[in-house]
């Protein structure tokens, strides 16, 4: 196990993480139409194909009140669609329109465009090793889950 003193280095990691986070952001003209949890749906979305609103706010972690805020905002662009459920005629299910996987894509192409060149330019091929064999511990970081 890992000593405090060999975690000194967290505080500026997340700092970092942010600043990329918050860079992407502004480097993706579509991106910037929306809100971060307006994209994160879109992209539970397209992950998943359907889902219902409820399940959409636990994933999101917000009220189910303010997910119907957000997917009402998508329905009014015309990002996703809301389909009857078959066997409970009370819920609805909601996928992204063709027209929302266009724009979620092409927001995913603006971000990975500005980081390949970004990483291309501004990193040695040491360091873009690194960046690579970085991608597993974060994943790490992204599903682990407190116990208790």
């Amino acid at each position: 196990m890992s000593t405090d003193n060999n975690l000194q280095f967290v505080p500026e990691l997340r700092a970092a993480i942010n600043r990329l986070v918050k860079k992407l952001r502004k480097e993706s003209p579509t991106g910037l139409q929306l809100s971060q949890t307006e994209r994160s749906t879109m992209a539970q979305l397209y992950q998943h194909k359907a889902l219902q609103p409820s399940e959409l706010a636990a994933m999101e972690m917000i009220t189910n009140q303010s997910m119907s805020q957000v997917l009402n905002y998508l329905f009014d662009l015309g990002y996703i669609v809301r389909i009857p459920s078959e066997s409970d005629k009370r819920k609805v299910n909601i996928s992204l329109s063709e027209k929302g996987e266009t724009m979620l894509l092409q927001f995913r192409h603006e971000r990975d465009e500005w980081m390949m060149k970004a990483i291309g330019e501004a990193c040695t091929p040491e360091e873009q090793m690194l960046l690579k064999q970085v991608i597993i511990p974060l994943a790490k970081l992204i599903e682990y889950k407190k116990e208790g």
